[in-house]
Protein backbone atom coordinates (compact mmCIF):
# COMPACT_ATOMS: atom_id res chain seq x y z
CA UNK A 1 0.00 0.00 0.00
CA UNK A 2 1.25 3.49 -0.82
CA UNK A 3 2.46 5.26 2.28
CA UNK A 4 0.18 8.17 3.13
CA UNK A 5 0.74 11.30 5.15
CA UNK A 6 0.89 10.67 8.88
CA UNK A 7 -0.40 13.01 11.56
CA UNK A 8 2.32 11.81 13.99
CA UNK A 9 5.52 10.12 12.84
CA UNK A 10 6.80 6.93 14.38
CA UNK A 11 9.42 8.95 16.28
CA UNK A 12 6.69 11.13 17.81
CA UNK A 13 7.17 14.26 15.69
CA UNK A 14 3.86 15.95 14.85
CA UNK A 15 3.50 16.82 11.16
CA UNK A 16 1.71 20.10 11.75
CA UNK A 17 3.00 23.49 10.60
CA UNK A 18 1.42 26.79 11.58
CA UNK A 19 1.23 29.37 8.83
CA UNK A 20 -0.38 32.74 8.03
CA UNK A 21 -0.29 33.81 11.65
CA UNK A 22 -0.55 37.49 10.74
CA UNK A 23 -0.50 39.68 13.81
CA UNK A 24 -0.56 36.64 16.08
CA UNK A 25 3.18 36.09 15.48
CA UNK A 26 3.84 38.80 18.08
CA UNK A 27 2.74 36.29 20.73
CA UNK A 28 6.08 34.52 20.24
CA UNK A 29 7.92 37.65 21.35
CA UNK A 30 5.68 38.10 24.38
CA UNK A 31 6.91 34.68 25.57
CA UNK A 32 10.51 35.12 24.45
CA UNK A 33 12.01 32.68 26.96
CA UNK A 34 9.88 29.74 25.75
CA UNK A 35 10.54 30.75 22.13
CA UNK A 36 14.29 30.54 22.70
CA UNK A 37 14.01 27.20 24.47
CA UNK A 38 11.96 25.77 21.58
CA UNK A 39 14.52 26.81 18.97
CA UNK A 40 17.01 24.33 17.56
CA UNK A 41 20.44 24.13 19.15
CA UNK A 42 22.24 25.88 16.29
CA UNK A 43 19.99 28.93 16.60
CA UNK A 44 20.33 28.93 20.38
CA UNK A 45 24.11 28.94 20.16
CA UNK A 46 24.07 31.66 17.50
CA UNK A 47 21.79 33.91 19.61
CA UNK A 48 23.93 33.16 22.67
CA UNK A 49 27.15 34.23 20.93
CA UNK A 50 25.64 37.26 19.19
CA UNK A 51 24.00 38.58 22.36
CA UNK A 52 27.18 38.44 24.39
CA UNK A 53 29.32 39.82 21.54
CA UNK A 54 27.02 42.78 20.94
CA UNK A 55 26.67 43.48 24.68
CA UNK A 56 30.45 43.38 25.15
CA UNK A 57 31.13 45.70 22.22
CA UNK A 58 28.44 48.19 23.27
CA UNK A 59 29.58 48.37 26.89
CA UNK A 60 33.26 48.61 25.88
CA UNK A 61 32.34 51.44 23.51
CA UNK A 62 30.60 53.28 26.36
CA UNK A 63 33.71 53.04 28.54
CA UNK A 64 35.86 54.22 25.65
CA UNK A 65 33.39 57.06 25.01
CA UNK A 66 33.66 58.28 28.61
CA UNK A 67 37.45 58.25 28.39
CA UNK A 68 37.33 60.09 25.05
CA UNK A 69 34.90 62.78 26.23
CA UNK A 70 36.88 63.41 29.41
CA UNK A 71 40.14 63.67 27.47
CA UNK A 72 41.72 60.72 29.26
CA UNK A 73 43.03 59.29 25.99
CA UNK A 74 45.24 62.33 25.38
CA UNK A 75 46.71 62.54 28.90
CA UNK A 76 47.86 58.99 29.36
CA UNK A 77 51.43 59.94 30.29
CA UNK A 78 50.44 62.79 32.65
CA UNK A 79 51.18 61.41 36.11
CA UNK A 80 49.44 64.33 37.86
CA UNK A 81 46.15 63.74 36.03
CA UNK A 82 43.51 61.42 37.55
CA UNK A 83 41.61 59.64 34.73
CA UNK A 84 38.18 58.01 34.99
CA UNK A 85 39.67 54.56 34.50
CA UNK A 86 43.37 54.07 34.99
CA UNK A 87 45.36 52.66 32.07
CA UNK A 88 42.51 52.93 29.54
CA UNK A 89 44.07 54.67 26.56
CA UNK A 90 42.34 53.08 23.52
CA UNK A 91 39.41 50.83 22.59
CA UNK A 92 41.18 47.48 23.23
CA UNK A 93 42.15 48.61 26.74
CA UNK A 94 38.55 49.76 27.35
CA UNK A 95 37.31 46.37 26.14
CA UNK A 96 39.72 44.55 28.46
CA UNK A 97 38.61 46.69 31.40
CA UNK A 98 34.97 45.80 30.70
CA UNK A 99 35.78 42.06 30.47
CA UNK A 100 37.80 42.16 33.69
CA UNK A 101 34.96 43.95 35.47
CA UNK A 102 32.21 41.74 34.06
CA UNK A 103 34.06 38.52 34.79
CA UNK A 104 35.23 39.80 38.22
CA UNK A 105 38.81 38.93 37.32
CA UNK A 106 40.40 42.12 38.65
CA UNK A 107 44.03 42.08 37.54
CA UNK A 108 44.55 45.42 39.33
CA UNK A 109 46.15 47.20 36.37
CA UNK A 110 42.92 48.91 35.22
CA UNK A 111 40.55 50.31 37.80
CA UNK A 112 37.94 53.03 38.14
CA UNK A 113 38.69 56.11 40.23
CA UNK A 114 36.43 58.00 42.60
CA UNK A 115 36.60 61.23 40.55
CA UNK A 116 34.39 59.82 37.78
CA UNK A 117 30.65 59.92 38.69
CA UNK A 118 29.61 59.00 35.14
CA UNK A 119 31.88 55.97 35.34
CA UNK A 120 30.30 54.91 38.64
CA UNK A 121 26.83 55.16 37.10
CA UNK A 122 27.97 53.15 34.07
CA UNK A 123 29.53 50.57 36.37
CA UNK A 124 26.20 50.10 38.20
CA UNK A 125 24.34 49.85 34.90
CA UNK A 126 26.85 47.30 33.63
CA UNK A 127 26.42 45.15 36.75
CA UNK A 128 22.63 45.14 36.46
CA UNK A 129 22.62 44.51 32.71
CA UNK A 130 25.19 41.72 33.00
CA UNK A 131 23.17 39.96 35.70
CA UNK A 132 20.00 40.14 33.59
CA UNK A 133 21.70 38.86 30.43
CA UNK A 134 23.45 36.04 32.32
CA UNK A 135 20.26 34.96 34.06
CA UNK A 136 18.26 34.99 30.83
CA UNK A 137 20.69 33.27 28.46
CA UNK A 138 22.31 30.86 30.92
CA UNK A 139 18.87 29.96 32.28
CA UNK A 140 17.67 29.30 28.72
CA UNK A 141 20.65 27.06 27.96
CA UNK A 142 20.25 25.18 31.26
CA UNK A 143 16.56 24.51 30.65
CA UNK A 144 17.26 23.35 27.11
CA UNK A 145 20.06 21.00 28.21
CA UNK A 146 17.96 19.54 31.02
CA UNK A 147 14.91 18.84 28.86
CA UNK A 148 14.04 15.13 28.97
CA UNK A 149 13.51 14.82 25.20
CA UNK A 150 16.41 12.39 24.87
CA UNK A 151 14.91 10.27 27.63
CA UNK A 152 11.96 9.61 25.32
CA UNK A 153 14.34 7.92 22.85
CA UNK A 154 14.91 5.12 25.36
CA UNK A 155 11.19 4.39 25.51
CA UNK A 156 10.24 1.87 22.84
CA UNK A 157 7.01 1.13 21.04
CA UNK A 158 6.37 -1.90 18.88
CA UNK A 159 6.55 -1.27 15.14
CA UNK A 160 3.05 -2.69 14.65
CA UNK A 161 -0.16 -3.13 16.59
CA UNK A 162 -2.03 -6.44 16.59
CA UNK A 163 -5.65 -7.53 16.79
CA UNK A 164 -6.36 -10.87 18.44
CA UNK A 165 -8.35 -12.42 21.25
CA UNK A 166 -7.43 -12.11 24.90
CA UNK A 167 -9.57 -13.61 27.64
CA UNK A 168 -12.24 -14.39 25.05
CA UNK A 169 -12.48 -10.75 23.88
CA UNK A 170 -11.23 -9.19 20.67
CA UNK A 171 -8.53 -6.65 21.53
CA UNK A 172 -6.24 -4.18 19.83
CA UNK A 173 -2.77 -4.41 21.39
CA UNK A 174 0.67 -2.88 21.10
CA UNK A 175 3.82 -3.14 23.19
CA UNK A 176 5.84 -0.52 25.13
CA UNK A 177 9.21 -0.89 26.81
CA UNK A 178 11.80 1.03 28.81
CA UNK A 179 15.46 0.52 27.85
CA UNK A 180 16.89 2.15 30.98
CA UNK A 181 17.13 0.74 34.47
CA UNK A 182 15.83 4.01 35.91
CA UNK A 183 12.05 4.01 36.19
CA UNK A 184 9.38 6.30 34.80
CA UNK A 185 7.46 7.43 37.87
CA UNK A 186 3.67 7.69 37.53
CA UNK A 187 3.80 6.50 33.93
CA UNK A 188 0.46 6.83 32.14
CA UNK A 189 -0.54 5.93 28.60
CA UNK A 190 -3.27 7.36 26.40
CA UNK A 191 -4.47 6.59 22.88
CA UNK A 192 -6.19 8.78 20.33
CA UNK A 193 -7.89 7.61 17.16
CA UNK A 194 -7.39 10.12 14.32
CA UNK A 195 -9.95 9.57 11.60
CA UNK A 196 -11.99 11.73 9.24
CA UNK A 197 -15.76 11.63 9.58
CA UNK A 198 -18.87 13.50 8.56
CA UNK A 199 -21.45 14.63 11.10
CA UNK A 200 -25.21 14.12 10.60
CA UNK A 201 -25.40 17.85 9.82
CA UNK A 202 -23.03 17.42 6.88
CA UNK A 203 -19.92 18.91 8.50
CA UNK A 204 -16.70 17.18 7.44
CA UNK A 205 -14.08 16.71 10.18
CA UNK A 206 -10.76 15.79 8.50
CA UNK A 207 -8.82 14.96 11.69
CA UNK A 208 -11.41 14.04 14.27
CA UNK A 209 -9.92 12.79 17.54
CA UNK A 210 -11.53 9.98 19.50
CA UNK A 211 -10.29 8.51 22.77
CA UNK A 212 -9.43 4.81 22.90
CA UNK A 213 -10.01 3.18 26.27
CA UNK A 214 -6.84 1.43 27.44
CA UNK A 215 -8.01 0.81 31.00
CA UNK A 216 -9.13 4.13 32.44
CA UNK A 217 -11.77 2.54 34.65
CA UNK A 218 -9.59 -0.32 35.86
CA UNK A 219 -6.33 1.63 36.27
CA UNK A 220 -4.57 -0.39 33.57
CA UNK A 221 -3.44 2.88 31.97
CA UNK A 222 -1.18 3.50 35.01
CA UNK A 223 1.98 1.59 34.12
CA UNK A 224 4.73 0.06 36.23
CA UNK A 225 7.19 0.15 33.35
CA UNK A 226 10.10 -1.96 34.54
CA UNK A 227 9.65 -4.55 31.78
CA UNK A 228 7.92 -4.50 28.37
CA UNK A 229 4.16 -4.31 28.69
CA UNK A 230 1.41 -5.07 26.20
CA UNK A 231 -1.22 -2.34 26.19
CA UNK A 232 -4.70 -3.64 25.44
CA UNK A 233 -7.78 -1.88 24.08
CA UNK A 234 -10.88 -4.04 24.34
CA UNK A 235 -13.05 -3.78 21.23
CA UNK A 236 -16.65 -3.66 22.46
CA UNK A 237 -19.84 -1.75 21.73
CA UNK A 238 -18.27 1.47 23.07
CA UNK A 239 -15.13 1.14 20.97
CA UNK A 240 -14.79 3.00 17.65
CA UNK A 241 -13.58 -0.34 16.20
CA UNK A 242 -16.90 -2.03 17.00
CA UNK A 243 -17.60 -2.55 13.28
CA UNK A 244 -14.00 -3.28 12.27
CA UNK A 245 -13.36 -6.65 10.66
CA UNK A 246 -10.39 -8.19 8.89
CA UNK A 247 -11.90 -7.37 5.50
CA UNK A 248 -12.90 -3.79 6.34
CA UNK A 249 -9.44 -3.13 7.77
CA UNK A 250 -8.06 -3.17 4.23
CA UNK A 251 -10.23 -0.26 3.16
CA UNK A 252 -10.11 1.82 6.35
CA UNK A 253 -8.03 4.96 6.83
CA UNK A 254 -7.18 5.88 10.41
CA UNK A 255 -4.24 6.57 12.68
CA UNK A 256 -3.79 5.58 16.31
CA UNK A 257 -1.67 8.07 18.26
CA UNK A 258 -0.08 6.68 21.43
CA UNK A 259 1.11 9.08 24.16
CA UNK A 260 3.22 7.82 27.06
CA UNK A 261 3.87 10.28 29.89
CA UNK A 262 5.81 9.94 33.09
CA UNK A 263 8.28 11.58 35.46
CA UNK A 264 11.96 10.85 34.95
CA UNK A 265 13.20 9.29 38.17
CA UNK A 266 16.67 10.86 38.06
CA UNK A 267 15.64 14.46 37.27
CA UNK A 268 11.99 14.69 38.37
CA UNK A 269 11.00 16.26 35.04
CA UNK A 270 7.99 15.17 33.00
CA UNK A 271 8.79 13.21 29.85
CA UNK A 272 6.46 12.41 26.97
CA UNK A 273 7.01 9.85 24.22
CA UNK A 274 4.72 9.49 21.21
CA UNK A 275 4.23 7.20 18.26
CA UNK A 276 1.43 6.25 15.89
CA UNK A 277 0.01 3.29 14.00
CA UNK A 278 -1.74 3.60 10.65
CA UNK A 279 -4.21 1.04 9.38
CA UNK A 280 -1.52 -0.84 7.41
CA UNK A 281 0.49 -1.24 10.65
CA UNK A 282 -2.33 -3.10 12.40
CA UNK A 283 -1.90 -6.86 12.01
CA UNK A 284 -5.09 -8.89 12.27
CA UNK A 285 -4.75 -12.29 13.92
CA UNK A 286 -1.27 -11.73 15.41
CA UNK A 287 0.21 -11.84 18.88
CA UNK A 288 3.52 -10.60 20.29
CA UNK A 289 6.30 -13.03 21.03
CA UNK A 290 7.29 -13.35 24.72
CA UNK A 291 10.45 -11.44 25.63
CA UNK A 292 10.72 -12.29 29.35
CA UNK A 293 12.69 -15.25 30.68
CA UNK A 294 13.77 -16.30 34.16
CA UNK A 295 17.53 -16.47 34.64
CA UNK A 296 19.60 -17.25 37.72
CA UNK A 297 18.07 -14.90 40.26
CA UNK A 298 16.67 -12.26 37.87
CA UNK A 299 14.35 -11.76 34.92
CA UNK A 300 15.92 -11.17 31.52
CA UNK A 301 14.34 -9.14 28.69
CA UNK A 302 15.28 -10.07 25.13
CA UNK A 303 14.70 -6.91 23.11
CA UNK A 304 15.63 -8.66 19.87
CA UNK A 305 12.09 -10.13 19.93
CA UNK A 306 10.41 -6.90 21.03
CA UNK A 307 8.74 -6.21 17.68
CA UNK A 308 8.22 -9.85 16.63
CA UNK A 309 4.72 -11.27 16.23
CA UNK A 310 3.23 -14.60 15.24
CA UNK A 311 -0.14 -15.59 13.82
CA UNK A 312 -2.87 -17.01 16.02
CA UNK A 313 -6.37 -18.21 15.12
CA UNK A 314 -8.64 -15.15 15.20
CA UNK A 315 -12.18 -14.77 13.83
CA UNK A 316 -12.16 -12.45 10.80
CA UNK A 317 -15.46 -10.89 11.83
CA UNK A 318 -16.11 -7.67 13.69
CA UNK A 319 -17.45 -7.64 17.24
CA UNK A 320 -20.75 -6.34 15.89
CA UNK A 321 -20.99 -9.28 13.51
Amino acid sequence: RRQRQRFVDKNGRCNVQHGNLGGESSRYLSDLFTTLVDLKWRWNLLIFLLTYTVAWLVMASMWWGIAYLRGDLHRVHDETYSPCVANVYNFPSAFLFFIETEATIGYGHRYITERCPEGIVLFLFQSLLGSIVDAFLIGCMFIKMSQPKKRAETLMFSHAAVVSQRDGKLCLMFRVGNLRNSHMVSAQIRCKLIKSRQTPEGEFLPLDQCELDVGFGTGADQLFLVSPLTICHEINSKSPFFCLSQRSLRSEQFEIVVILEGIVETTGMTCQARTSYTEDEVLWGHRFLPVMSLEDGFFRVDYSQFHATFEVPTPPYSVKE
